[in-house]
């Protein structure tokens, strides 16, 4: 059975994606590449690899004999690499979002769609067990017809945006992204459990202050909260802070149908969320059980995967994607409509919360 040769740079998160690759039977990782020469060494030995398939230079990297390209680097890269990859006729899965400009998201989409190889947004929360068993109650009617969903993202990462030791000053690439922009986490399964059919088009969102770190703008806005309108008139709400004091970080999800809805708890983690299933016709709801149960895979798989179980069937849909064709829900299309709300509605906030049209394909 042919092995699928995969290459992956950024291997700080990619490291994850690495191990998911190596392990299992239809892939290996054949190439990384970063900027540091100390992360690479410490990942191809525990990938096995040798120092010919270890690169500082992308370009080096993308001239090796790789199938795919894992895209893991910092958001600001992955316009540029995403791009000459799929030139040189690599298939990309790429980390979100896909990029942090709207003139990114159309340079990446031009070159999915040119390409003879494949591109999928690796929004990896889409994966999670408790939202696979969401769509099943969803594509069941359970609920009924979704006229209303938000998700919440509230994670303080300062010492991701600044040096907050002994370099106290120094800045970091996440400084300068704005919250709402690193929207896919929230949109990403809000959109998959309401299906390809819709999409957002406009937006307006509040937040432009930032007095718990007041300086080092735009990423420690306190908060910002957008509202989206979709195409066929449902209302979405995200809300995302990167600075405001909540330990350990949460990430909820709240879907509401006509039939019933379905929310996620406030506790942490990923396998263990108290999700839960509401109907209009019980008294009481009902759990759902989010333990990572449909992983039957073998136990050095299970210790690869990240995010809970999410990675490893993230990658496992970019691998039926380029050898099979069964097109994932992140392909660049949904990439661009996944990320293009957040940049638009950054730019709603900024200039007074005003309504603004989000580019459509």
């Amino acid at each position: 059975m042919k092995k699928w040769k995969i290459g992956v740079v950024g291997i700080r998160r990619g490291g994850a994606y690495a191990k998911v690759f190596h392990n299992n039977e239809r892939s290996e990782i054949t190439a990384i590449c970063d900027l540091s020469e100390q992360n690479l060494a410490g990942a191809a030995e525990e990938l096995g690899l040798a120092d010919s398939a270890c690169f500082t230079s992308f370009e080096d990297f993308l001239n090796t004999e790789i199938d795919a390209v894992v895209v893991a680097t910092p958001i600001p890269f992955h316009e540029e690499q995403a791009v000459k990859a799929l030139n040189a006729g690599k298939h990309v899965l790429s980390e979100v979002t896909m990029a942090n400009t709207a003139e990114g998201c159309y340079n990446i989409l031009k070159a999915a769609q040119n390409a003879k190889t494949r591109y999928m947004l690796a929004e990896n929360y889409i994966y999670l067990d408790f939202i696979g068993q969401w769509k099943k109650y969803i594509d069941a009617g359970k609920i009924g017809r979704i006229h209303y969903a938000e998700a919440e993202y509230v994670h303080d990462i300062r010492d991701r945006l600044y040096d907050t030791g002994t370099r106290k000053g120094e800045t970091y690439w996440r400084t300068y992204r704005p919250p709402i922009h690193y929207c896919t986490h929230c949109l990403g399964p809000l959109m998959y459990l309401i299906g390809k059919d819709d999409c957002i088009v406009r937006t307006t969102a509040w937040g432009n202050q930032n007095t718990i770190v007041p300086d080092l703008w735009p990423s420690t806005i306190d908060m910002q909260v957008a509202l989206f309108e979709t195409k066929e008139g449902r209302i979405l709400k995200i809300l995302r802070s990167q600075v405001t004091p909540r330990s350990p970080h949460i990430v909820t999800y709240n879907v509401l149908g006509t039939e019933g809805c379905l929310e996620s708890g406030r506790e942490p983690g990923y396998d263990t969320v108290g999700a839960r299933f509401f109907a209009s016709s019980d008294k009481a709801s009902v759990p759902i059980n989010c333990n990572g149960t449909k992983l039957d895979t073998s136990l050095a798989v299970k210790k690869a995967s990240g995010h809970g179980t999410s990675d490893y069937y993230g990658a496992q849909a970019f691998l039926d994607y380029i050898e099979f064709d069964k097109a994932p829900f992140t392909t660049a299309e949904q990439a661009f409509r996944l990320t293009m709300p957040g940049i638009i509605a950054h730019e709603a906030a900024v200039e007074g919360h005003i309504w603004k049209d989000i580019p459509q394909l």
